[in-house]
């Protein structure tokens, strides 16, 4: 699957692009995969519940936004794919999500079984996509998006949080 161009989605989402790689999309995922768990993984579990100010997510939480970001992703690459551009595919709340979620009793090593039950799916998805499903555009309601720019954001998207826990959380 080929990089997106800049018309297939929305320009707030070229930040995520543009931590992704160039490669086979399908390698570059499987990669992915490994270095998410790997690095949620080697979280110190002195800050799986650290908040590095009030109202902002733990690593937990940050985890779950992840996953959840990911499931409604697949259903707007799915959606596109299968040549549905009628339907809208209306703009998601992350912190509804992560306020509407309790992942405080549970470990990391649960929330990392369920990231790659998630992952796992996002694989199969993108792996059997041919090039022309990868190409047809969603209604993402304020801008098209194609499945293959999607896929790029899913793996840009976990970057850029991994970026931020270094920055303010594990520095």
């Amino acid at each position: 699957m080929q990089r997106p161009e800049t018309s297939e989605y929305n320009p707030y989402f070229q930040r995520y692009i543009d931590l992704t790689a160039d490669g086979n999309y399908m390698d570059m995922l499987r990669q992915n995969t490994e270095d998410t768990i790997e690095y949620f993984s080697s979280v110190p579990a002195d800050k799986h519940e650290y908040r590095y100010e009030a109202g902002k997510w733990t690593p937990k939480e940050v985890l779950m936004h992840i996953m959840d970001t990911e499931r409604v992703f697949n259903y707007r690459a799915l959606t596109a794919a299968r040549g549905d551009s009628e339907t809208p595919l209306h703009k998601m709340d992350p912190d509804k999500y992560v306020n509407g979620v309790d992942v405080s009793g549970r470990s990391m090593q649960s929330l990392l079984m369920e990231f790659n039950a998630v992952r796992a799916a996002t694989e199969v998805l993108f792996e059997h996509m041919t090039d022309e499903q990868s190409r047809r555009v969603g209604n993402n309601i304020a801008f098209p998006i194609t499945p293959r720019a999607l896929g790029y954001i899913i793996m840009g998207h976990i970057q850029h949080h991994i970026n931020i826990l270094n920055e303010r959380y594990l520095n």
